[in-house]
């Protein structure tokens, strides 16, 4: 199979280069209570590991980007996710299911919405036999209204 890694390897270096453009950081959720900023009057969360730090991509899911969450009680749907996807390069490990994902920095300073917003890693990153990157599934965590 040394002919298909060396062609993924080829198409791996293709996505580096072409897709994965932005910045992205994974980390673990931090662990523990707020503490309020006495200067700011906010409250502080705690800060998790971070996993990684490096190029990668954050893209809306192939097919319907957002699925309702359905309540047994409710008649309706009351709340929606939005389904994404992380890319990032194979040599980044694979995110661990809950880990936080945001954008730190964009290749297009004209193109900031992914700045502010983030992810939850939906399930662990996604590992096969032939791969160029690797893909994780994320569900985009809501702003608080």
């Amino acid at each position: 199979m040394a002919g298909l890694d060396d062609v993924l390897a080829d198409i791996g270096a293709w996505v580096e280069e072409n897709v994965l453009l932005d910045t992205v950081r994974v980390a673990l959720p931090g662990v523990g209570e707020p503490v309020l900023n006495p200067t700011t009057g906010q409250l502080q969360y705690p800060v998790g590991s971070v996993l990684y730090a490096g190029p990668g991509a954050v893209q809306p899911a192939a097919g319907q980007p957002t699925n309702p969450v359905v309540d047994a009680n409710l008649p309706w749907p009351q709340a929606t996710r939005s389904a994404y996807r992380l890319l990032t390069p194979l040599t980044a490990p694979v995110p661990p299911k809950d880990a936080i994902v945001t954008v730190t920095a964009v290749h297009n300073p004209a193109n900031t919405a992914l700045l502010g917003r983030s992810w939850v890693c939906a399930d662990q990153g996604s590992a096969g036999t032939a791969e160029a990157v690797r893909i994780t599934r994320l569900d985009q965590q809501r702003s608080p209204a």
